[in-house]
């Protein structure tokens, strides 16, 4: 795998579509070595702290949110088009019940304890700074909580510094 390391002000790419549209697997590995990944479409990038930071948020059902909750870093991976069948899979089972990552024959390497996939036209690590669940009360328009939370089973933002952005060449 060739990578290109870049700083995270050098990303050309349209933050809204990276994350919005596009296909992103926001993964993690345990202290016992295991890995899993989840699609995400939900975060960001910013400035926080003086920090170039990522934000992400995992609902507590989640099961890479154990993977997360224990790691001091996550990935988020970025793939092209050819990949939709991997995250229409990745999106319908849960790394409870087999290993995704090996099923859809994804392959990765760490870099600073972090999946980073050999597809992955991009990837992003992350070293977590915060980590907090969304509180009911705290929603200014609850049209929100009915729309998204009706189970009331509110993410966990969390904010990551960018540790490292890494292009595949």
């Amino acid at each position: 795998m060739a990578l290109l390391e870049i700083k995270p002000q050098e990303i050309k790419e349209n933050t809204f579509q990276l994350i919005g549209r596009d296909f992103m697997l926001v993964s993690a590995i345990k202290k016992d070595g295991s890995i899993n990944a989840m699609t995400a479409s939900w975060g960001g990038f910013g400035v926080m702290w003086d920090k170039d930071v990522a934000f992400v948020v995992i609902r507590p059902q989640r099961y890479t949110k154990e993977f997360v909750d224990e790691a001091d870093t996550l990935s988020l991976s970025f793939f092209d088009n050819s990949f939709k069948k991997n995250f229409a899979y990745f999106g319908t089972v849960s790394g409870r019940d087999e290993d995704k990552i090996k099923k859809t024959g994804l392959s990765y390497e760490k870099v600073l304890d972090a999946p980073v996939f050999e597809n992955a036209r991009m990837t992003i690590i992350g070293r977590k700074l915060f980590a907090q669940s969304y509180d009911e009360n705290a929603f200014i328009d609850k049209g929100i909580v009915s729309t998204y939370y009706n189970s009331k089973d509110f993410h966990t933002l969390y904010i990551v510094k960018i540790e490292k952005v890494l292009l595949n060449e």
